[in-house]
C-alpha cells in the first residue's frame, strides 16, 4: 500500500480516536484497513491448490480417468523428472499426473500442480522426447501460474475483503454463501481458460520457451517440442482446448520455437534407452 495513504489513515485514525470515547472509529478504520491490504495479496501457493483441486473436479465431471496403471506411473515418471528441473519444482501439494481416456487431442494443467493428458495426446507422440515436451509445456503453465491468473481480480478482491473483515467463526450465512459463489467463479474462470478458451499468445509463448529451458536440464532434446507441434500441424490436428489451442497460431508457435530453442546434445545412449522404454509401456495401451 502507498506509504503516504498509509500515513494519512492513520493520522485519521487518531483524529478520530480524540473525538470519540470509545473508539469505534479506529477499529473500524484499522479493520477496512486490514482488510483492504489483505485484498491486495496475491493467491497463495494453498489457495491455489484448492482452486486447482476444484478445476480438476470439473474436469473429472466431463472425462473418465484412463485404468492403466502402468502408463501412469510412466507419465508421472516422465513428468516429475520435468519438474525437478522446472522453475517451480514444488508446490503446496506437489504435483500429480494422469490420463484421460478419451480420444480428444488434449492436456490440461490445473493450479497447483495436477496435470491431466488424454490417452490420444500420448498417442499422437513418437517418442519419449516429445512426451516429455507435452508435459513440460503444461508444467511450465503451472510454474508460471497462468491458470489461476485468469480468476478475475474483482472476485478475488471481494473474497479477501469478506476473508479480512471477517474472523471464521463470525461468519454469517450470507458471508459463506458469498464466499461460496466467489469460489465457485473462481473456479469457472480457471475452468474457461484451460478446457474452452486457452491462453493468450504471450503465455503460450512463455510455456513453450521455459518448456524447452526444462526439457534442456532433464537431458531431453528441446527440439522434441518442435517436432511435435510440426506433426500436429501437417496433420491437421486441432486440441478441444489446452497445449494446441491456443491464439497464437501453432505456425506462429513453431516459429518462435526455432528461434528460442536451446543448444543441447543427448547422448545416443539416453535415446536409445528411452526409446525402448516408451515402446514398452506405449504398446501395453494399444
Amino acid at each position: 500500500m502507498n506509504k503516504l495513504l498509509y500515513s494519512l489513515l492513520l493520522i485519521s485514525a487518531l483524529l478520530i480516536g480524540c473525538v470519540t470515547t470509545e473508539h469505534k472509529g479506529v477499529n473500524l478504520l484499522f479493520k477496512t484497513l486490514e482488510a483492504t491490504s489483505k485484498a491486495a495479496r496475491p493467491i497463495s501457493t494453498e489457495e491455489e491448490h484448492y482452486v486447482g483441486r476444484a478445476a480438476a473436479a470439473r474436469i473429472l465431471m466431463s472425462y473418465q480417468l484412463y485404468d492403466n496403471r502402468m502408463l501412469t506411473e510412466y507419465i508421472n515418471l516422465v513428468g516429475q523428472t520435468v519438474v525437478m528441473h522446472s522453475d517451480r519444482p514444488f508446490t503446496h501439494a506437489g504435483y500429480h499426473f494422469a490420463v484421460l481416456d478419451t480420444n480428444e487431442i488434449n492436456a490440461f494443467a490445473c493450479p497447483g500442480g495436477i496435470i491431466f493428458i488424454t490417452r490420444e495426446m500420448i498417442h499422437m507422440t513418437r517418442n519419449e522426447d516429445e512426451l516429455a515436451s507435452v508435459l513440460a509445456h503444461e508444467i511450465a503453465h503451472i510454474s508460471h501460474r497462468d491458470g489461476i491468473a485468469s480468476i478475475k481480480q474483482a472476485r478475488w478482491t471481494e473474497a479477501l475483503t469478506i476473508i479480512g473483515t471477517t474472523a471464521v467463526k463470525e461468519y454469517g450465512s450470507r458471508d459463506l454463501a458469498q464466499l461460496v459463489s466467489i469460489f465457485e467463479g473462481s473456479v469457472d474462470d480457471v475452468f474457461k481458460t484451460l478446457v474452452v478458451n486457452g491462453y493468450g499468445q504471450s503465455q503460450e509463448y512463455s510455456a513453450d520457451e521455459s518448456a524447452m529451458s526444462y526439457l534442456a536440464k532433464a537431458g531431453y532434446n528441446p527440439k522434441a517440442l518442435k517436432h511435435f507441434l510440426e506433426r500436429m500441424t501437417t496433420l491437421g490436428k486441432e486440441s478441444e482446448g489446452g497445449i494446441l489451442k491456443t491464439h497464437p497460431g501453432t505456425g506462429d508457435r513453431i516459429e518462435n520455437v526455432k528461434k528460442k530453442l536451446p543448444p543441447v546434445k543427448v547422448p545416443d545412449d539416453f535415446i536409445h534407452l528411452r526409446a525402448s522404454r516408451y515402446h514398452k509401456i506405449l504398446s501395453s495401451c494399444q
